[in-house]
């Protein structure tokens, strides 16, 4: 029988997804940069678990000309925060990107969306992944019964105790 977990987080939370595509691929010295900023800024908040990131994973776009990052929060407010923070490694690489992006227009695309996720509004369920990811590597993981049978069900309710 298969084994399945799903999160074990109650509280809300907030999702944010961003990415940046070459779409110029001759000019490097347009796109590249905003390709090698994000890591950075991640080793930052890792570094600060008080800044709130809960975890974040890397993606390669499929036709290999971008990348995507999924980034689990412990609010909006925590992005905000450490996105405006003149301190903190992400304003002075925007505001870089920005001084890039007017001289080569249309060299690199960058996109981002944000979630705010109230609780008792996320579900997940893993199958057979002995090493959690996604929110469950985020927030721990706990045995899918404990939550409910269905989606439908762990939409609904809390962990019940083990």
């Amino acid at each position: 029988m298969a084994a399945l977990t799903t999160h074990q987080h109650e509280d809300g939370l907030a999702v944010f997804l961003i990415g940046a595509r070459a779409v110029k691929l001759w000019r490097p010295d347009a796109w590249l940069p905003a390709f090698t900023a994000m890591g950075p800024m991640i080793a930052e908040l890792s570094r600060d678990p008080d800044a709130g990131l809960l975890h974040a994973r890397t993606t390669i776009d499929a036709d290999l000309r971008g990348v995507t990052v999924v980034q689990y929060w412990r609010s909006i407010e925590d992005i905000y925060r450490y996105a405006n923070a003149d301190e903190r490694k992400h304003r002075p690489a925007w505001l870089a990107f920005y001084r890039r992006a007017h001289r080569v227009p249309g060299a690199v695309q960058v996109w981002h969306e944000s979630y705010a996720v109230p609780a008792g509004h996320h579900e997940s369920l893993y199958v057979d992944a002995p090493r959690p990811f996604g929110l469950a590597r985020a927030t721990g993981s706990v045995p899918g019964s404990r939550r409910g049978r269905t989606a439908q069900e762990r939409l609904r309710g809390p962990v019940a105790p083990a």
